[in-house]
């Protein structure tokens, strides 16, 4: 049994969500949320809400008991760039990139990884 959650589109570097991603991998739910409580990243936020919602999908779906769950595999992938332009001297122009990323938490009853 797996429940799956994704966030799309998430205003943030996957870079940098990968840092917090990392701490959660393999982890059981309630560690799992206490990490991401007490972590005050932009990325633990969104990964909190994410997981959340995993762990919602799991119990509807599959009637699974939430202290059996595990943190079976996140992810982070790269969305699209906003591109930004930034006026410099002499007539030119810096381009900014506004990066997302799209965050995929999947929970299990068997431990992962």
């Amino acid at each position: 049994m797996e429940a799956i959650a994704k966030y799309r589109y998430a205003h943030l570097s996957a870079q940098k969500a990968r840092l917090i991603a990392d701490l959660i991998r393999g982890k059981s739910i309630e560690k799992a949320y206490e990490m991401l409580e007490f972590n005050n990243k932009k990325a633990a936020e969104i990964l909190n809400k994410t997981l959340k919602s995993a762990v919602a999908n799991a119990e509807n779906k599959f009637a699974a008991d939430v202290d059996e769950l595990f943190v079976n595999q996140v992810f982070v992938d790269e969305g699209p760039y906003a591109k930004r332009f930034r006026a410099r001297a002499r007539g030119r122009a810096n381009q900014i990139l506004k990066r997302t990323c799209h965050v995929t938490v999947i929970v299990s009853d068997k431990r992962g990884v």
